[in-house]
């Protein structure tokens, strides 16, 4: 990747995540104890899938992360849940970044979507079953939940499940908007 290349790249980057910073304010409570239905983490996937790729996609979903916590009315318990709950898990969104230059382009949206979608997902698991474990036997929608591993499941399930179809459908849309514009097809592998 030449120097023009990379700057064209980490700009492109830096766009996205002030996007995906904004429309983080945009949300929609899911649930009493939290989870949301946003939009930031379409423009971190379109990012990564359309210039950023593996690398640049995660650094930018980390960056995004971080500033979503310090910025954006992030929670945490501890140092542990602000980095797997915010740094680590838009870290994982960028892991969209494996299907850039992978088949055509909606079904590459797609399947990115569903990889940053899960991927985050699995953070957010982890970080329930270990940091939030205390909270396992409360009630969320109104089922007791006896463990931490059910607990965690069906709190992060839930939110990140509207999430999720929110960016299976936006992601391949925009993305083929994306490939109609003029050098599209030079970015694209």
């Amino acid at each position: 990747m030449n120097i023009n290349k990379r700057t064209l790249t980490l700009c492109e980057g830096a766009i996205c995540v002030a996007l995906a910073i904004a429309l983080s304010y945009l949300k929609i409570k899911i649930g009493a104890q939290g989870g949301s239905l946003n939009f930031a983490m379409i423009p971190l996937i379109i990012f990564a899938v359309h210039s950023g790729g593996l690398g640049f996609g995660v650094l930018a979903g980390a960056i995004f992360g971080l500033l979503k916590f310090f910025f954006a009315e992030g929670f945490a318990l501890n140092w542990e849940s602000m980095l797997l709950d915010y740094a680590v898990a838009y870290a994982a969104v960028g892991l969209a970044g494996i299907m850039k230059g992978k088949l055509n382009t909606w079904p590459r949206y797609l399947t990115a979507a569903l990889i940053a979608c899960l991927a985050r997902f699995v953070i957010h698991f982890i970080s329930g079953v270990t940091v939030y474990a205390d909270y396992a036997e409360s009630i969320y929608l109104g089922v007791a939940t006896p463990n931490a591993w059910v607990y965690s499941a069906v709190y992060n399930g839930f939110y990140m499940a509207f999430n999720t179809i929110a960016a299976v459908i936006i992601c391949p849309l925009l993305g083929a908007a994306l490939s109609r514009l003029p050098g599209a097809a030079k970015s694209k592998a």
